[in-house]
């Protein structure tokens, strides 16, 4: 780009780019260049105005893209020329009010320079646990209205000392502008509190007391930076055991978090993806291959070859940490479908039981935000929890512009998050979790509340499950607005298509997971869905599994024994009862239990048709014993991808298809056949894998559309999602998934907000 004659130009600068130090970096940038005029923060973005010649504005330009903080993330630059006025110097000016569409960064890790001074014992913030800068410390769960100034964060009540300020106002230190600066003489402060809030220890000696404390056995409620974790010590068997009694909690994985990378690698596999990530600012758990099984290991993650891992990511942390030298479990601090407790006081009741000890502080938590879980696939980083370090951030696309207007998304009933459609983005919240309480129903309101307040938005259209009796369905149709239903798969493959940048295209969709509400009213689940942006009718239904019945309904999804009966009375009709043959297959049930199943599925009662690829899975885990009962969502899928055990074969089951049906029968009866002769579970799990995939590749060169989009929550699994891109790409095929939008129901609310803005689009047209 080149000036000609003009020498001022205004540029508006939009994405993350406030509380990471972008204005001292233009401040920086302009002076070295020799530019004069201002820089400011808005509830938009960044706005400059800069006076030099032609070859300084050009240099500024270029030098801004390449050079930008490191945390940073621009989405647009918009310039335009004006007549120059004569500016005498550069200065960071005062923040603006205007429409609020800036992002809001996630929380990030701490930054290595803030991790060397809590542990130099000459610097004034030695041992201090709120330490941080702009590149690192709270954003999102300290910030209660834009622009990202101090006074519209937690820490307005903190005075900041001559040092913070001297530091807070210098445009050259890295804390200018870190709205949560402090150090211990004006900041926060940690204190160690017994089960009924009396303060035994305060500082340093809290952080010491908290660690013995763990040595000891105890269960300590520690208050971070979106909540609370429990933490015991990852060694002691009783102590876990405890902890899985306190918690109601019998086979669900832990997560733990390690003092060191080094101390992961001797435990686990760690390829360099997984060990930069670790490593990265967002710092989430990850999911890593053990190298080897103890004791310890099935308590925390029964039957599980994975461990959920990640490194300390505050001060808090890293002191507990540094102190402790081994891994502890660090689980959200919550109940069963709670979400996590932020203020010590309610901690004080809520984990009442279940916690020993608190260590608390007093900076407040604005909103709960949970850690965030990746895993790799196809050699990239895949979110399945999008949470801490990744959320608030939105989704942007330069095809939302035209029709997207003031849209709230409500999401699914399970993995819940909702998501605000603002001009050409969406901005998608944090994991809320299961709507299954009246707490996790609060935190739900409490998002959309606070998500409204930051960016001063009141939504003129709701999107919502199709499913009329999810508490988000039921919350949009008494909302008073325009509600917009939408097919849970249909929006599946919107959010993965919209984080792809495919919107424009026409894509075959492959959405598999355990539920989701059909437009013929029975529960879907293994859909392949033609998509089109032309089309007023949003999708076509093109393939399914073959219908099976689910005794019980609901209570299926917990007992994965139902649907494998449901399965093989489809199979067998009334002989399953009947014939002795059969009875291997009803072990799992008492005959007072058979009794009542007999009369449900003879009489249909109660036991609505599924096509859902999800339960599917869990019907083969438990027909292969692997699980009969589920403690927790997924883990009869869980179950069946980790028999695998690393098997290599290319071997698959019989499978019919039908016009537009996969008829699992033939594979089912191959299934039997095969237990029958003893083969093992390891390779009839990978033969069950290699005939999906199969299919989708047959199904997917029937249909013969180029760009297949692989979404639900069956696409958490890792065998299926890489060995089914491998298939597609080699048949000659274009396949997308999911990377930092999870394929669980975290995704649906980004799905909603965009099937919404397409339906007002042709409503208009």
């Amino acid at each position: 780009m080149v000036f000609h004659n003009s020498f001022r130009l205004a540029i508006a600068i939009r994405g993350a780019v406030q509380g990471v130090g972008f204005r001292p970096f233009i401040y920086r940038l302009a002076n070295e260049i020799g530019l004069l005029g201002w820089v400011n923060n808005s509830t938009e973005g960044v706005f400059i105005e800069i006076e030099g010649t032609p070859e300084q504005l050009e240099s500024f330009l270029l030098r801004l893209k390449i050079e930008k903080p490191l945390r940073s993330h621009i989405q647009s630059i918009e310039t335009s020329k004006l007549e120059p006025i004569g500016y005498k110097t550069f200065e960071i000016r005062v923040s603006i009010k205007g429409q609020k569409t800036a992002v809001i960064l996630p929380d990030l890790a701490t930054c290595s320079d803030c991790l060397k001074e809590i542990f130099d014992s000459t610097n004034r913030r030695y041992y201090y646990p709120f330490t941080n800068c702009t590149n690192c410390g709270p954003r999102y769960t300290i910030i209660e209205a834009l622009p990202y100034d101090r006074q519209h964060t937690t820490m307005k009540t903190f005075q900041m000392c001559t040092g913070c300020e001297t530091e807070y106002k210098n445009p050259l230190d890295r804390r200018f502008h870190a709205q949560p600066n402090a150090c211990p003489q004006c900041g926060p402060h940690v204190e160690l509190w017994d089960d009924t809030g009396k303060v035994l220890d305060k500082d340093r000696a809290a952080i010491s007391a908290t660690a013995i404390a763990i040595r000891q056995g105890k269960i300590v409620a520690v208050k971070g930076l979106g909540g609370f974790h429990l933490i015991v010590d990852a060694r002691n068997k009783q102590a876990i055991k405890l902890l899985r009694q306190r918690k109601h909690r019998p086979d669900k994985p832990f997560a733990l978090m390690y003092p060191s990378l080094e101390l992961i690698k001797e435990h686990c596999q760690v390829s360099a993806l997984e060990e930069r990530l670790l490593q990265s600012s967002q710092a989430p758990i990850v999911l890593l291959k053990r190298k080897e099984k103890d004791n310890c290991d099935c308590l925390i993650a029964p039957g599980n070859p994975y461990l959920g891992i990640m490194l300390p990511y505050t001060p808090i942390h890293h002191l507990l940490m540094a102190e402790l030298g081994f891994p502890v479990i660090a689980t959200s601090g919550n109940l069963k479908h709670e979400p996590i407790c932020i203020d010590e006081r309610e901690a004080i009741v809520r984990l009442k039981g279940v916690a020993d000890l608190f260590l608390v502080h007093d900076r407040p938590i604005v909103r709960p935000v949970d850690d965030s879980i990746a895993r790799i696939i196809m050699g990239e980083e895949t979110i399945l929890r999008r949470a801490r370090g990744y959320a608030p951030l939105p989704i942007l696309n330069r095809q939302f512009k035209q029709s997207i207007s003031e849209i709230l998304a409500v999401g699914a009933h399970f993995k819940n998050a909702i998501a605000l459609a603002i001009g050409d983005q969406i901005f998608l919240s944090q994991h809320i979790g299961e709507l299954e309480t009246p707490q996790a129903i609060e935190a739900f309101e409490t998002v959309i509340t606070s998500f409204q307040q930051l960016y001063d938005f009141q939504p003129k259209i709701i999107a919502c499950d199709l499913h009329p009796d999810y508490f988000s369905s039921q919350y949009a149709q008494n909302s008073g607005l325009k509600v917009i239903p939408v097919q849970h798969h249909h929006a599946h493959v919107l959010a993965c298509m919209a984080e792809n940048q495919l919107l424009g295209e026409t894509v075959l969709g492959v959405a598999w997971d355990g539920t989701g509400y059909g437009l013929d009213g029975t529960i879907w689940g293994s859909e392949f869905l033609l998509v089109s942006p032309n089309r007023r009718d949003g999708f076509q239904r093109v393939a399914h599994l073959r219908p099976f019945p689910l005794p019980g309904s609901d209570r299926a999804a917990q007992e994965p024994r139902r649907v494998a009966i449901g399965l093989l009375y489809e199979l067998f009709g009334a002989r399953l009862f009947a014939e002795k043959q059969f009875q291997p297959w009803l072990r799992a049930f008492s005959e007072a239990e058979l009794a009542i199943l007999s009369k449900i599925l003879l009489n249909r009662i109660n036991a609505p048709l599924t096509s859902s690829m999800g339960r599917l899975f869990d019907g083969i885990a438990a027909i292969s014993n692997l699980c009969q009962i589920a403690t927790f969502e997924g883990q009869a899928a869980m179950q069946l991808e980790f028999a695998l055990d690393q098997l290599s074969t290319n071997q698959v089951y019989p499978l019919l298809l039908q016009t537009n049906q996969i008829d699992w029968r033939p594979m089912l009866l191959a299934i039997l056949d095969d237990l029958s002769r003893g083969v093992t579970v390891n390779l009839i799990s990978a033969k069950f894998h290699n005939t999906l995939i199969d299919a989708i590749v047959k199904i997917v060169q029937k249909i013969e559309v180029k760009k297949i989009v692989l979404t639900g929550g069956c696409f958490q699994n890792k065998y299926l999602t890489e060995k089914a891109i491998d298939k597609l790409r080699a048949a000659g095929f274009c396949p997308y998934w999911h990377k930092f939008v999870p394929p669980n129901d975290g995704g649906i609310a980004l799905g909603q907000a965009i099937a919404a803005s397409r339906e007002i689009s042709h409503t208009n047209n």
